[in-house]
């Protein structure tokens, strides 16, 4: 019997590709993180980043990436190797999957630092040429996105104006107050309120997937609903 042929350095390469494409396919985060990376970088080659910004961008994407893939391969040995719970596996898990949070926390650390001044420069420009807009506004714009909710969901007959149906009505209104703290807030302080209204949108948003009470096109469609109403309302009365 022959002795098993050792891998080529091509071979090598091909499983390598192939462990990343499987982890894509698999994994839901890591394809976030896949996402978010490739926003990442077109952003930072839209607002001309320099290239030590550039190289601290990309070491901490690579850097999170490696360690979801590291999560993965841990989590994968761990579910062959036991088969009944383990205090000690549920612990390596929890490790592996600190890991990835410190990572991502780093790299959200380091794309504010790069992106903070350029982006909030730009978005104050654009945005003081509006006129200022009267708070009373986001009232209006909170009681009109609560009315296109409940008119759907009459219209297509699916879910309550609290639970379920197309469009989301909580992911609406969290998208609403993320467009309408964008406009309220001073220009000194503008990108940091709406990156944390945004943030605060997605979750809300996350929620009613992970709860099981609307899909992500049922979310979608009411983020974009909020977002649409609150832009234009601001855009035409303020």
């Amino acid at each position: 019997m022959s002795a098993r042929r050792s891998p080529s350095l091509l071979d090598s390469f091909n499983f390598a590709f192939e462990g990343i494409i499987h982890v894509l396919r698999t994994q839901r985060n890591m394809r976030i993180h896949f996402a978010v990376a490739v926003g990442v970088i077109v952003l930072a080659l839209v607002v001309n980043v320099t290239k030590l910004e550039l190289i601290a961008l990309l070491i901490s994407i690579t850097f999170v990436l490696i360690a979801e893939m590291l999560n993965s391969a841990i989590e994968g040995a761990i579910d062959i190797a036991t088969t009944s719970f383990d205090p000690m596996a549920k612990l390596a898990k929890d490790i592996a999957a600190g890991a990835v949070l410190l990572a991502s926390v780093n790299a959200v650390a380091v794309g504010y630092l790069v992106f903070a001044g350029k982006v909030a420069d730009r978005s104050s420009k654009l945005l003081d040429r509006l006129r200022q807009a009267p708070a009373e506004l986001t009232l209006v714009v909170l009681v009109l996105v609560v009315i296109c909710v409940i008119a759907l969901k009459a219209y297509t007959g699916r879910g309550t104006p609290l639970r379920g149906g197309i469009p989301s009505g909580h992911a609406a209104v969290a998208f609403a107050c993320w467009i309408a703290a964008t406009y309220l807030a001073g220009a000194s302080h503008r990108f940091l309120v709406s990156s944390l209204a945004l943030i605060m949108a997605f979750l809300v948003a996350q929620t009613r997937v992970e709860s099981g009470v609307h899909s992500a096109l049922e979310v979608a469609s009411g983020g974009l609903l909020g977002a649409l109403a609150a832009l234009v309302v601001f855009q035409v009365f303020s």
